[in-house]
């Protein structure tokens, strides 16, 4: 009769699924309920009722870092930089600018069409005027976003959010050598913590910042110091928004992460860009050799780079405020430094804070 055949295969092969794909499905779906429990937790916190600590299983995490974020993050990361249309562009950033609460007043460049691609919308730059540094206070605010934590470090453990900590040598990784950051050599009997501590009298202390996904992407100094050192740790790329950092213990230590660390005029500072979802790509201006969020990675490894040299013996010179780096969305910065005990934070935790406004001082 002339009809066209039709094809059709069993049953049992449309559904044969492969064990990768059940794993990202599962994954994917429970990543979901994850961020619908988060959103759930805002509302209750926006109320002023205290929400119990409830932190994840093994198996739960496992489930987590089988959906395949990395891969994700790097499409996600060639999907930004595809040239946009004239026409489309302003659609597109209008969206993004309402969905996060973006004010472009404070852009450098207010005119949407002006940005060819997402990358650029992300990374744009601030007018002069619209983050004054504060020169009263001995530490700002490297970046906008909003306190998770800050305090004293205590036990070698540090506070990711309210009652969920993590290991400060797991996330800061071995001590580097006293020579490459000009301390003086600590007895080999103290804790990880007493060992950064090169001052007598002096502590440990931390603060945790979270930049939202509207939030000005790029970092600064947050003080006068010499960076000596960067180590890089690959890694998952879990979110940090709060609700995941008070549901997975030792989130920071699981993601990838740039640590930088040095001296300033009280003893041992550092800085850390913690990677996540969607944000793969940490870039540090001074540092060309970089590259996060590669293909390929060995499960707890880490890779070091000296900015001490023959040539070069005081490392990389930053100032209060000058620009240090950027990422590609949003994430986390954790700073932890020596101070006297006299150093005071002037922040409330779960407040809103901008790049520039004090951190704290003596």
């Amino acid at each position: 009769t002339g009809r066209k055949k039709f094809h059709t295969a069993s049953v049992g092969q449309v559904f044969r699924l492969r064990p990768f794909h059940v794993l990202v499905a599962t994954g994917g779906g429970y990543a979901g309920y994850r961020k619908y429990e988060d959103y759930k937790l805002e509302q209750l916190e926006k109320r002023g009722i205290e929400v119990p600590v409830k932190l994840a299983r093994e198996w739960e995490v496992a489930l987590y870092k089988s959906v395949p974020t990395r891969l994700l993050s790097r499409a996600w990361g060639r999907l930004n930089q595809v040239e946009l249309p004239t026409w489309l562009r302003k659609p597109v950033y209008s969206l993004y600018i309402w969905t996060f609460g973006v004010n472009m007043k404070e852009a450098a460049v207010e005119d949407l069409h002006h940005y060819r691609n997402l990358s650029e919308f992300f990374r744009r730059k601030l007018k002069p005027q619209a983050r004054p540094v504060c020169g009263l206070h001995s530490v700002i605010s490297p970046s906008d976003g909003k306190i998770l934590n800050f305090g004293q470090v205590k036990n070698c453990e540090v506070e990711q959010v309210k009652g969920v900590t993590y290991s400060l040598e797991s996330f800061l990784g071995p001590r580097i050598s006293t020579e490459e950051l000009h301390f003086s050599q600590a007895p080999p009997g103290n804790s990880f913590q007493q060992q950064l501590v090169t001052k007598e009298g002096n502590e440990l202390y931390h603060c945790v910042i979270y930049l939202a996904p509207g939030d000005y992407h790029c970092f600064h100094s947050p003080t006068d110091w010499r960076v000596s050192h960067r180590r890089h740790f690959p890694g998952s790329l879990m979110s940090v928004n709060p609700g995941v950092a008070r549901w997975i213990k030792e989130l920071f230590c699981h993601n990838e992460r740039v640590v930088l660390t040095g001296d300033w005029k009280h003893g041992f500072f550092s800085l850390t860009a913690v990677g996540a979802t969607n944000v793969g790509s940490i870039r540090i201006y001074f540092d060309q050799d970089l590259h996060t969020n590669s293909p390929c990675y060995s499960k707890g490894s880490y890779n070091d780079f000296s900015f001490i040299s023959n040539n070069n013996k005081e490392g990389i010179p930053m100032r209060k405020g000058e620009h240090l780096g950027e990422f590609n969305l949003g994430s986390t910065i954790v700073l932890i430094f020596e101070a006297p005990k006299d150093f005071k934070f002037h922040l409330k935790a779960g407040q809103k804070i901008r790049f520039g406004e004090a951190l704290g001082s003596l």
